[in-house]
C-alpha cells in the first residue's frame, strides 16, 4: 500500500545543511530575471525528459549513455541556482569570484568533465550542533564540485524518480517533511494499525559502505563515466584543521550529491524489501520514511517483531527509538 498525503504543503522545510551546501531555498530566484530560455535549455528539457520516459516504460534497463546529458547549459543553470551566499569549499573559492568569467569557467568545467580531468577537492570539514547537543559533522564542497553533484543529480533523479517507492519523502523534489507526516496520518488512520515502530539507522550518513552503495547505483547505471564520478566524490575525503582525512565508508552530509545517493542506498536496502515483505504479510502494514528516519505501522504485535529482526539484519546498524502500542 503506497501511502500518500491527503493534501501537500506550502512550508518546504530546509535542513540546515542547505545553507552550507549551496541548494538554494524555494523563493530565492539567483538567475537574472530577464534572461529567457535558450534554445539550449528547451534541448537539455527534452533531453532529460526522454531520460524519464525511457526510466518509466524500461524498469529493468541500465542507462549506459547519461554523460551527455550534462551540457553547459544545465551546469551553468546548477550554477545559478547556488545560494549566492553559500560556504566556500577548501578553495575557498565563492560563489562572487566564480561569477567573473563564468562562461569560460564553464566551458572549461564542461571540457574536464568528460574527459577525464576534472578532479574531484576533498570536503571541508565543519561541525553543527544537534538538538541533543552532539556535533553532526558535515561536509562543504568546492564550488565545482557543487555544480558538478547538482547537474549529475538533476540526471539521475530522471531515473530514480521513477523508481522510488511513493512512502519515501526525504531529500526528493516536490516532497517535504510536512507530506511525510500526513501520509503518515492518512496511513494510521485508514489502515488497521495497532502497532507503531520508529526505525532510526545510526550513523546512517557516516557508515555507507562504498562498495555496497556502488553496486546498487549500478542497478540502473551502467554509464562508466557517471559511475568514476560517483567514486571520486565518495574518496575525495576531507579537510579538517588543514589535515587531509581519507574517507573509507559515508557520504558527507551537506554535499550536494548525499541525499540522492543515501535514499538509493535505502530504495535497495530497506524500501524494496519492505515491500515484499508487505505482501506475504497478513493484516495491515504501512510505512513513511524520510531520509535515514521511517515508522512503520502493524496490525499485530507478531508483525511487527519479525519486521523488526528482519529490519535488524537488513539494515544493520539500526536504533528503534520507540515500539509502541496505538492507544485505543
Amino acid at each position: 500500500m503506497g501511502v500518500v498525503p491527503m493534501k501537500g504543503s506550502n512550508k518546504e522545510g530546509q535542513p540546515t545543511a542547505e545553507s552550507l551546501e549551496g541548494r538554494p531555498e524555494t523563493k530565492e530566484n539567483v538567475r537574472k530575471p530577464h534572461m529567457r530560455p535558450t534554445q539550449g535549455d528547451l534541448s537539455m528539457s527534452q533531453g532529460l525528459e526522454g531520460v524519464r520516459r525511457a526510466a518509466k516504460e524500461r524498469k529493468q534497463e541500465k542507462f549506459t549513455a547519461l554523460l551527455h546529458h550534462l551540457s553547459i547549459d544545465l551546469l551553468r543553470e546548477c550554477f545559478y541556482n547556488i545560494k549566492r551566499s553559500a560556504a566556500a569549499g577548501v578553495d575557498q573559492v565563492t560563489w562572487k569570484m566564480y561569477e567573473q568569467g563564468v562562461e569560460d569557467r564553464l566551458r572549461d568545467l564542461h571540457d574536464r568533465v568528460p574527459r577525464g580531468a576534472y578532479r574531484a577537492q576533498p570536503s571541508r570539514r565543519v561541525y553543527i550542533l544537534k538538538g541533543d547537543g552532539r556535533q553532526r559533522p558535515l561536509g562543504v564542497a568546492v564550488l565545482e564540485d557543487k555544480i558538478v553533484q547538482q547537474a549529475v543529480t538533476r540526471i539521475l533523479n530522471q531515473i530514480y524518480e521513477e523508481d522510488f517507492q511513493g512512502f519515501s519523502y526525504g531529500f526528493r523534489p516536490r516532497r517535504s517533511q510536512h507530506q511525510a507526516l500526513d501520509a503518515l496520518s492518512v496511513g494510521i488512520e485508514r489502515k488497521k494499525v495497532n502497532w507503531i515502530l520508529d526505525l532510526d539507522i545510526r550513523g546512517f550518513f557516516d557508515n555507507i559502505n562504498h562498495e555496497q552503495l556502488v553496486q546498487y547505483v549500478e542497478q540502473r547505471i551502467a554509464d562508466p563515466r557517471i559511475l568514476r564520478l560517483i567514486r571520486k566524490w565518495l574518496k575525495a575525503g576531507v579537510m579538517e584543521e588543514g589535515e587531509w582525512k581519507a574517507t573509507e565508508v559515508g557520504t558527507p552530509q551537506g554535499s550536494s550529491i548525499s541525499p540522492l545517493l543515501a535514499n538509493v542506498y535505502l530504495h535497495y536496502a530497506l524500501d524494496l524489501w519492505v515491500v515484499a515483505w508487505r505482501r506475504r504479510a497478513r493484516g495491515d502494514v504501512i510505512m513513511v520514511r524520510y531520509a535515514d528516519d521511517a515508522v512503520l505501522g502493524f496490525e499485530t504485535g507478531m508483525k511487527r517483531k519479525a519486521c523488526a529482526g528482519n529490519c535488524k539484519s537488513n539494515c544493520g546498524r539500526s536504533d528503534w527509538n520507540s515500539t509502541r502500542r496505538r492507544p485505543e
